[in-house]
């Protein structure tokens, strides 16, 4: 492929467009998604500066040869999908044919599909019994009660990490039944309505979501704002929030304490584990959905699988 030295864009008010264009994926996609894509945006169009391409308006040649070259530099299917996610949004968005939906392009991605093939490369979810084991590693510290609050939270709430760091005390309502917790927004509730989940109280003190959080509450004296914050080297309390990739920081570190890779786990790993588990322990499929805000089923039902790999299996019928 011939690369040549990077020429500045030529029409103004393509550019306009362009940033205008990241400013709407901004407003209509959640946090982590906008930041993507709007990264994405500029892969593409530093692309084509450099190899003398048109990007606005893009040709289906064009954008099967950025494809092409994604794959050649190792990038993941899930990367390559994304990007024509966003290549799309800009064509349309600007009053332009999608090239991404041309045959050539599709053609083009299914090839990348045989070769590299297709199928997530999930993180393993996290299980009560390694819950557990994770809790017997963190000690009584301030640092401690903390890690120890934001895991069980996420884990029984089904969090995302960007929903856990963005909880204010405002957000938490104590009561008898266990904890209210309010959702102002989530990446499936992107026009901000909200909605409350239920955490119940645990049959065992030391993993109780309710108890461990009244716990750091009340040894962290938090009377407003962030619910989960930093903590200097002198475990000193800041007043900054964590940040969501903190909390898969966090994860990792108790996770290699207790005998765990920590490899095998992302932050999600605490999401998809409430799903497998909830599961496994025979939940029901939509309360399931409802704790964890899902609004696709399919997802859903992959944890599920997952979780009945091996409960109720044909081949244990085999007399093996």
């Amino acid at each position: 492929m011939n690369m040549q030295t990077a020429k500045p864009l030529r029409n103004t008010k393509l550019f306009t467009k362009l940033e205008k264009t990241k400013h709407f994926i901004a407003n209509g996609k959640a946090r982590n998604t906008s930041k993507a894509y709007r990264s994405d945006l500029q892969d593409f169009v530093d692309w084509c500066r450099v190899n003398g391409l048109n990007h606005l308006p893009a040709e289906p040649s064009t954008v099967a040869l950025y494809i092409t070259d994604l794959a050649e530099r190792g990038r993941r299917t899930s990367t390559i999908r994304r990007r024509l996610s966003a290549i799309k949004m800009l064509m349309e968005s600007s009053g332009f044919e999608n090239p991404a939906g041309d045959q050539l392009v599709k053609a083009t991605m299914a090839g990348i599909y045989r070769e590299k093939g297709s199928a997530p490369n999930h993180k393993k979810p996290l299980l009560m019994d390694e819950i557990k084991k994770m809790m017997e590693e963190l000690s009584s510290t301030l640092i401690g009660q903390r890690d120890r609050a934001l895991l069980l939270l996420g884990f029984a709430g089904a969090f995302r990490r960007s929903e856990l760091v963005a909880l204010n005390l405002e957000d938490v309502d104590f009561n008898k039944a266990g904890l209210i917790v309010t959702m102002r927004r989530s990446k499936t509730d992107q026009k901000g309505e909200g909605y409350k989940k239920g955490i119940p109280y645990g049959s065992n003190i030391p993993t109780c979501p309710v108890r461990v959080l009244q716990n750091w509450l009340e040894q962290s004296k938090i009377n407003s704002g962030a619910l989960f914050r930093s903590i200097n080297k002198s475990g000193v309390l800041q007043e900054s929030r964590l940040s969501d990739r903190d909390v898969a920081r966090i994860l990792k570190r108790v996770a290699h304490r207790a005998g765990l890779n920590p490899d095998d786990f992302s932050a999600h790993s605490l999401r998809s584990g409430f799903a497998t588990q909830a599961a496994i322990n025979l939940a029901r499929f939509d309360k399931i959905m409802d704790q964890g805000g899902w609004k696709s089923e399919l997802t859903v039902k992959r944890y599920i699988r997952d979780g009945n790999l091996f409960r109720e299996n044909a081949a244990a019928k085999l007399g093996l």
